[in-house]
């Protein structure tokens, strides 16, 4: 019997819940190790102690997109990374922008209100008006690409739909985060239709971002 896929993360990290999210919608038995970030479970696989991490029998693999693709490889369901050419590279590229762009926008958003570098420690005031409208102009630009069929790549589900997402799912928890979602119509109705898909009401996380695990 082949061995069941073992991801080795914590749900709070939308990189990590992505790749749950591909073993939902293709159906593949896995069991999710939760840990801390930099836990040892994490560096003994990735380098610099990140997640999420795979193992697959005798097989290790990090960072979420390389995971992500060899398990929609490895087993059979829906596809998520698509074989002709062009959607295959516009999957990529959505990924890529959400990753490089999205991502560190939203993330130095909430870290402007939890650890803020303040004298007194009250929100980073500066840095939030500073990234509002990058927000802004960020998810402006996702909402015209889904404008069309609902979709970031032609009209099928793909991981780089997946992979927003759970990146969307944290823009609703920064403040005022719902009401630039809502300014996004488009956006806000593709998030309302695919947040009902199961790989995404029971990836859910518990609040609050993935703690550290102490100095080794």
């Amino acid at each position: 019997m082949q061995a069941k896929p073992e991801i080795i993360g914590s749900m709070r990290s939308s990189y990590t819940r992505a790749v749950c999210m591909v073993c939902i919608e293709k159906n593949i038995e896995f069991v999710l190790t939760e840990c801390l970030l930099g836990s040892w479970e994490l560096f003994a696989i990735h380098p610099f102690g990140k997640m999420p991490v795979l193992r697959h029998g005798d097989f290790e693999l990090y960072e979420s997109k390389a995971i992500a693709t060899y398990l929609d490889r490895a087993f059979p369901g829906p596809p998520l990374f698509p074989s002709e050419p062009r959607l295959a590279a516009l999957t990529e590229q959505w990924v890529s922008l959400v990753n490089s762009m999205l991502y560190g926008t939203v993330r130095s958003y909430l870290l402007a209100y939890l650890k803020p570098n303040t004298p007194d420690g009250s929100p980073d005031l500066a840095t939030i008006e500073l990234v509002k409208p990058q927000l802004r102009e960020q998810l402006a630009v996702l909402n015209n690409a889904v404008a069309g069929t609902g979709y970031l790549v032609g009209d099928q589900l793909t991981f780089a739909d997946l992979n927003l997402l759970t990146i969307v799912h944290n823009v609703r928890l920064l403040p005022g985060g719902v009401d630039a979602l809502a300014e996004a119509a488009h956006l806000a109705r593709y998030y309302d239709r695919h947040s009902i898909r199961p790989s995404y009401t029971t990836t859910i996380p518990p609040p609050g971002p993935p703690r550290r695990a102490p100095p080794r």
